[in-house]
């Protein structure tokens, strides 16, 4: 059986759109020397059998993007170990206008997601987490020189797990400078080696397929997913003055729901009612590392579980895995599955999307495209670097010409449905949490966008309690009232002159209260 056969089996298989003897019984059926375009054909045939024309668009779309998949790794000339997953059900009759709503939706065919992701993927290691306390239990990476590429690669392997098991959230390995990781957003230093260019560069290449390293070395910038085990991890590599820098994130080992990112439950009803809308454009901002990917993950999780709509994702790279549950999720890589942000967004509009999400606006057609989605039917859920709501509204605009700003207000302020703009602060438990604002497009807001007048947002999110707003430093207040940060951490964020008061007087009273317990 062809390589490239292998592995389109092996995406199937293990996504449960095929069993193993599904797949043999197909492939036998064609014949000793069929290929993978007629075996595809048949795969097709046999999936879309009793779905409407547009699930069978879908399908269509996804086993091309699982032919695609199944070529770059035949290139290997890696043969894939076939798993046996339990059998999946074959997809249910489309079901008619006509009847109870309530068993329609109950009869609705179950969609599946049967594209495998882009990550490169390693078998995890048999370690004794229970023994790495701290980061002297680390292996070392003083010895690099002497192993061999097998090896260090393992030696990668078992750092990205001890370092998990620690808590820390990058890896930092870079030519000429001591390797160091961010814990609890602080940089902390696990060894005064300093890493010579030619350790750093065995040591970022060694997970590489020959595929991505030749990308790597003639791009001199890589972004890619790394799994490992059921690990999953963001790498950027980059070509410095002294050799290679590799930075590595550990994705979420699970979906995180907002109560475990510390939103407030009062906040999490409104942030859901902006999840109903069918049309508009939702925006999560914050600065780097302000967890955007894991709020972004856990929206589309809601939308997935409340939901029967075709979402579209477009991440640079994929870093949190939707399984298909209620809606069927499409998630598509730069570089991987299609070319940029903008270029994804414009063939979304052609590929039935109810939801888009964008890893990333950046652009002028990014953003573009972004509002002419929102305003064409389509929920539109991105992402920005920016500090709050009137910077984002701000950096929307800004990147147009002066003579079409106007009229790309006039469509913000029509199609704008909420403004998440968040940041991590260290938790009263060791921990992270997040805090963050939030702005709802409310008739005042809208005209506010309209005149250009954002100066005056802050205002109206501190009085919009009712409308489900509220201004970072009302939120850094109620999550200090909630003991869920300290003193000094709301103090150090807060700017509201008022919100200041507030804090210096319930603190005042906690420190009294302590006093006068001291003396009892």
């Amino acid at each position: 059986m062809p390589l490239d056969v292998q592995w389109f089996i092996y995406a199937l298989v293990s996504n449960g759109a095929l069993t193993p003897a599904e797949a043999e019984q197909l492939y036998a059926g064609l014949g000793p020397n069929a290929d993978l375009t007629a075996f595809a054909q048949a795969v097709l045939d046999r999936l879309v059998a009793g779905l409407s024309q547009e699930d069978a668009q879908s399908v269509l779309e996804q086993i091309q993007s699982v032919i695609d998949y199944a070529t770059e790794q035949a290139e290997t000339g890696i043969a894939p170990e076939l798993e046996a997953p339990s059998p999946a059900a074959a997809p249910a009759a489309p079901v008619s206008d006509t009847g109870d709503e309530e068993e329609n939706v109950q009869k609705r065919p179950k969609r599946r997601g049967i594209v495998k992701d882009s990550a490169t993927r390693f078998e995890g290691i048999d370690i004794d987490l229970s023994k790495i306390h701290s980061y002297e239990d680390l292996p070392t990476l003083r010895d690099i020189a002497n192993l061999s590429d097998a090896q260090v690669a393992e030696r990668m392997i078992m750092l990205l797990t001890c370092l998990r098991a620690l808590g820390c959230s990058d890896l930092h390995l870079s030519g000429g400078a001591k390797p160091f990781v961010r814990r609890q957003l602080n940089i902390e230093r696990f060894d005064d080696y300093v890493l010579p260019p030619e350790a750093a560069e065995r040591l970022n290449t060694a997970l590489l397929s020959p595929e991505r390293k030749k990308q790597f070395y003639e791009e001199l910038d890589l972004n890619f997913a790394l799994e490992v085990g059921k690990d999953r991890f963001r790498v950027c590599l980059m070509m410095h003055k002294d050799g290679i820098e590799g930075s590595y994130r550990l994705v979420p080992d699970h979906i995180c729901t907002l109560e475990e990112l510390g939103f407030l439950d009062h906040d999490i009803v409104y942030i859901k009612r902006l999840l109903d809308y069918n049309n508009g454009l939702v925006l999560v901002t914050g600065p780097i590392g302000a967890g955007k990917t894991t709020t972004l993950a856990a929206m589309v999780n809601i939308i997935n579980n409340k939901r029967t709509d075709h979402v579209i994702t477009v991440e640079d790279p994929i870093e949190i895995l939707q399984l298909s549950k209620g809606c069927q999720v499409t998630q598509r890589e730069i570089g991987k599955h299609t070319i940029s942000y903008h270029s994804a967004l414009k063939a979304a509009l052609r590929e039935d999307p109810d939801v888009i999400v964008v890893g990333e606006m950046h652009d002028l057609e990014t953003i573009e495209n972004a509002i002419t989605a929102s305003e064409t039917g389509h929920l539109v859920i991105g992402t920005l670097h920016t500090s709050d709501a009137a910077n984002t509204l701000n950096r929307l605009l800004d990147v147009f010409p002066p003579a079409q700003q106007p009229q790309i207000r006039a469509m913000t302020a029509g199609s704008l449905r909420g403004i998440i703009c968040q940041r991590l602060l260290p938790a009263v438990d060791g921990g992270l949490t997040v805090a963050y604002e939030i702005l709802i497009n409310t008739m005042a807001v809208g005209n506010i966008i309209n005149e250009g007048k954002t100066f005056r947002l802050k205002a109206t999110m501190a009085t919009g309690s009712k409308q489900g707003m509220c201004t970072l430093d009302q939120c850094l207040l109620e999550k200090y009232l909630l003991n869920e940060i300290d003193h000094d951490v709301a103090l150090a964020n807060m700017r509201d002159t008022s919100v200041i008061a507030q804090l210096q007087k319930e603190w005042a009273t906690r420190e009294a209260r302590k006093l006068k317990a001291g003396r009892k």
